[in-house]
């Protein structure tokens, strides 16, 4: 083998390896049940955000997904918990309702809409960033609510008066 077949192969084994590593680990729905988050304790991981087209279509809780809404997808936090993400790179934080289940990716916790991300200064060119998501609200399966601390709750904005 010469010494350009060497670097060729080089160049291929290198850019295999980090084509193995950059693959999208997804979650199968089906098989991959979590157990319900109901402690309301923040939590701190990465935060994705809706891609266009699935704007109009239904949500787990039968809403339809509004790119321009506080909806957000969790996979443990029940549906109607109502919560703070803040991206711990800007301090910039908003309101959510968790409407939706997902998102599907390993190392993910929430799934925002495309203006939920766009206001704590998460952008398209981005695509992710580190987040912490601190409940406010969180249904209990027997029609209960568990509220945060008294801390987050002040920190809250108005719309927990509002219908939601």
């Amino acid at each position: 083998m010469n010494k350009i077949q060497a670097a060729a192969c080089a160049a291929i084994l290198a850019l295999s390896a980090l084509g193995a590593s950059a693959q999208v680990l997804r979650i199968d729905p089906a098989s991959d049940k979590p157990k319900p988050d109901l402690s309301a304790k923040p939590r701190t991981g990465k935060a994705s955000f809706y891609a266009k087209f699935f704007g109009g279509r239904a949500m787990a809780d039968g809403t339809p997904m509004r790119l321009d809404g506080d909806n957000a997808a969790s996979r443990t936090l029940p549906l109607g918990t109502v919560a703070r993400v803040t991206n711990l790179s800007t301090g910039q934080s908003a309101v959510v309702t968790i409407r939706d289940r997902g998102p599907y990716v390993h190392g993910r916790i929430v799934d925002l809409s495309p203006a939920t991300a766009r206001q704590i200064g998460i952008t398209p060119k981005m695509g992710l960033a580190m987040v912490e998501v601190a409940p406010i609200k969180v249904p209990l399966p027997n029609g209960g609510v568990r509220w945060a601390d008294v801390a987050e709750v002040a920190r809250a904005d108005d719309g927990l008066t509002r219908e939601r």
